[in-house]
């Protein structure tokens, strides 16, 4: 499962990526926006939004893009490696449910 990880704390990308890769998902993340950020997003089986530590402005693009696209959204506010964990599981269910 591809998943897209928008905001949380920078010193965390590393570890988001491994709490992924640990439960078999390739996963991007995305602490600060880039350029042309609604086209970086593509079609991912999924999106958690760190809502604590992004700006408004990803959270818009992201939420207008999995709405287009039809992508489940998860949100958090808390950006911690076991609440990615959590996401991750909660996300796992919606997918299938999908």
């Amino acid at each position: 499962m591809s998943v897209i990880i928008v905001g949380g704390h920078d010193r965390m990308h590393k570890e988001y990526k491994n709490i992924g890769s640990k439960y078999g998902h390739k996963v991007k993340v995305y602490t600060q926006r880039p350029a042309n950020f609604n086209k970086m997003i593509g079609h991912p089986d999924g999106i958690v939004l760190f809502t604590n530590a992004v700006s408004h402005n990803m959270v818009r693009i992201a939420l207008k893009e999995a709405k287009k696209k039809n992508i489940p959204v998860m949100r958090c506010h808390n950006s911690s490696g076991v609440a990615m964990e959590e996401m991750l599981k909660e996300l796992e269910n919606v997918v299938v449910a999908h």
